[in-house]
């Protein structure tokens, strides 16, 4: 858990509830720039997490209801980052912003690093023309991922083969690097699975490289290849 985020659920309520108060009590209003439906989502996950923690502490906790809380805690959190890397560590906040926000200055004023580690990935088929990246990480032996820069990861693809509507660009002869490849998603699961329908027999490729949250870009891993089932 970030040091600035708190370990328990309890906390993490206070400290949305607590930006929530700040925001909307800033003059003029709106100085951040905080667009008003990122602001109204977070007001929303804040209400959810909290109806959602109220209940499985009054009733008998089950499967389902801890299910529901820590999806619901999941997205108020993963929100709560959002807000802190988007709006919190730019100007115009003040030292007397991050304080009231619940901040130490030297949490939130730190620069956000550019990516050092490099991602691989499994690959694995399970169906015709399907192809899943599973177990995205760091490579073994490799640097250390950070929190902040490793906020995601950017996979690039690419196919061989004859160009088609859904993949025009086609990669000609083998790549060395993801710069070669001309397709490419953003991420932050674990896994993703792709479905190229009508590409059996045709070579995919895949590079990954983690990508900070202001879009930033690490290195490259390793590159992955395999025919399509």
């Amino acid at each position: 858990m970030s040091d600035w985020l708190p370990g328990t659920r309890t906390g993490q309520l206070a400290k949305a509830r607590n930006w929530i108060t700040v925001i909307q009590s800033q003059s003029p209003a709106n100085p951040w720039n905080i667009p008003a439906e990122q602001f109204t989502e977070l007001q929303t996950l804040e209400n959810t997490a909290d109806t959602i923690l109220q209940k499985a502490q009054s009733t008998e906790r089950t499967p389902v209801i801890n299910a529901e809380c820590k999806a619901a805690f999941s997205a108020l959190t993963e929100k709560m980052r959002f807000f802190k890397s988007h709006y919190f560590l730019v100007p115009p906040l003040t030292e007397i912003d991050l304080v009231a926000l619940g901040f130490k200055p030297s949490d939130s004023a730190s620069p956000i690093p550019v990516p050092e580690a490099q991602p691989e990935a499994d690959l694995s088929f399970p169906g015709i023309h399907l192809v899943e990246l599973r177990k995205i990480r760091p490579v073994s032996g490799g640097i250390t991922p950070d929190d902040r820069s490793d906020y995601g990861v950017r996979i690039y693809f690419g196919l061989s083969g004859e160009p088609s509507e859904n993949h025009p660009f086609r990669v000609v002869g083998t790549p060395k690097t993801g710069k070669d490849l001309p397709e490419s998603l953003f991420t932050r699961r674990k896994r993703e699975l792709f479905n190229f329908d009508g590409e059996s027999g045709n070579r995919i490729y895949f590079c990954l490289c983690y990508e900070n949250s202001k879009g930033e870009a690490g290195p490259f891993g390793p590159i992955l290849s395999a025919i399509i089932p």
